[in-house]
């Protein structure tokens, strides 16, 4: 069945406190894209935003981000008055997320709600500790000893706690008891909110398609407390980091600076971590995207301590077998494979034995008429046709920044005359491939400017923080997207 899909992350969702929420705007969105008949919302990583508020790097892989807890909800339960949240000023800007702005004033209004918070009024709260006990107690404890340090990461603590030894941990449990309760009451508020948010997603015909990265920071629970599962030295630190290699875009690579797993003591645990991570994404989303996908084949180990990403070395990842050993124990996954980025034959043929969808970046295309990702050269059916990424110029943004060679084989490749009408028509290039599914990002059908670009790669800063308003969902706007999804039968 051919379908479609809109690419807009909660943080940008409308919202009067400073960043998208999981309250009245997501339902209104949802609303937005039945009347559109886009049957895909696509988000980035729900997890927590560590330093550089990137959703890629996140203090843990399974928990949610306590910005996006609605605080009408909180107040409709009780937890929170009006004269808690409303008078106080979330942005500087009402088109971009602050969020020093936000991680210095949210925290303050949910202790709020925490300290009207009884467990016993909430039954489901039980369950969910018990249910989510194999990561949230490590996560709460993590996050009350961040809070304790002043944010500095865990290898930044006392010797004893940061390399985790039993006795540190369990005074450090002691210690922290309410702080590490108010943790797991942001993770149960968020995952309350979530699950009637997607709830209302699935019964009114909207699958989710959810993010998850490959990797795990540094600086993140899963580091601090399970060492074994990364490539570390009796030190904790990393033996060697994630990254990309030179190529004709970086010279330099990107370096993305992430702790590499141990693949063999992965097996030796019959990938018993993955296992878990994989089936909690299974239930936060319908689909789920794999970001670098083309690391479990191999991936680019850089010595750790270097400044750039020219010295490094392939390693082999675990391949076919790791999927296959996961879905004997979870069934078929609904996996979405991100083969971007420097993909040899060997990736490939990982890709079409593992049988999951690839994807295809129009953006990509245009430097020449053999090019894969021009819909006239999509081999199968079987892919994701993608206007852009996250990581993507706005089409807008794109197309002014491009050069004349490429701008005049897009017009011609398009038909069309004027350089402002190639955005939309790279939309129609996408809805009319015969990709089973096509996604555009929300910005290209608001026709942003290169401003609401929401990630420049190896960058740090002024990243992850487009917002958008209320007004911009227009009934015209539905019909618009409704009828491109008519003449494409998506």
């Amino acid at each position: 069945m051919r379908k479609s899909g809109i690419l807009l992350h909660i943080s940008s969702l409308p919202s009067e406190y400073g960043i998208g929420k999981m309250g009245k705007h997501a339902f209104e969105f949802v609303d937005f894209l039945v009347k559109s008949g886009v049957k895909l919302w696509q988000i980035l990583p729900l997890s927590p935003t560590s330093y550089g508020d990137s959703p890629y790097q996140s203090f843990s892989v399974n928990a949610g981000n306590p910005y996006f807890i609605d605080f009408e909800i909180l107040e409709g339960d009780g937890l929170l008055e009006a004269e808690d949240y409303k008078n106080i000023v979330w942005d500087t800007e009402t088109d971009k997320v602050d969020y020093a702005l936000i991680y210095d004033k949210c925290f303050d209004v949910l202790r709020i709600a925490y300290s009207r918070f009884k467990a016993s009024k909430f039954p489901a709260y039980k369950k969910f500790c018990d249910k989510n006990k194999n990561w949230l107690d490590e996560y709460a404890l993590f996050m009350a000893l961040k809070f304790e340090n002043d944010g500095k990461a865990w290898y930044e603590w006392g010797k004893d706690i940061s390399m985790h030894r039993k006795k540190a941990v369990a005074e450090a449990k002691k210690r922290l008891k309410k702080e590490i309760g108010f943790f797991k009451f942001l993770q149960f508020e968020f995952s309350r909110q979530w699950s009637e948010l997607k709830k209302y997603a699935n019964e009114n015909g909207i699958e989710i398609v959810g993010d998850i990265p490959i990797y795990c920071a540094y600086d993140s629970v899963e580091v601090w407390s399970d060492h074994k599962l990364f490539m570390l030295d009796t030190k904790r630190r990393p033996v060697s980091v994630a990254g990309c290699p030179p190529d004709e875009f970086s010279p330099l690579g990107q370096l993305w600076g992430n702790p590499l797993y141990n693949w063999d003591y992965h097996g030796d645990t019959d990938f018993e971590w993955w296992t878990n991570r994989l089936a909690a994404a299974s239930e936060l989303y319908d689909i789920i995207r794999i970001d670098h996908f083309r690391g479990f084949e191999s991936f680019y180990a850089i010595p750790y301590g270097k400044e750039d990403a020219t010295e490094g070395e392939w390693m082999k990842g675990p391949n076919c077998p790791f999927f296959y050993n996961i879905e004997e124990k979870l069934d078929r996954l609904n996996l979405i494979a991100e083969d971007l980025g420097f993909i040899t034959p060997e990736v490939r043929e990982m890709l079409r034995l593992c049988g999951y969808p690839g994807m295809k970046v129009l953006q990509f295309g245009f430097s020449g008429g053999d090019n894969e990702h021009l819909p006239h050269n999509f081999t199968t059916s079987k892919c994701i046709a993608y206007t852009g990424t996250h990581d993507n110029e706005t089409l807008n943004g794109w197309v002014a920044a491009m050069d004349k060679k490429s701008l005049k084989f897009a017009k011609r490749y398009l038909n069309v005359r004027k350089k402002s009408e190639i955005p939309m028509a790279v939309v129609r290039a996408a809805w009319g491939s015969i990709a089973d599914v096509a996604v555009a990002q929300m910005q290209d059908f608001l026709d942003s400017p290169k401003e609401g670009r929401m990630n420049t790669p190896s960058t740090l800063g002024g990243n992850w923080q487009f917002r958008t308003k209320s007004e911009q969902f227009t009934p015209q706007l539905a019909k618009k997207i409704k009828r491109l999804n008519s003449i494409y039968n998506r």
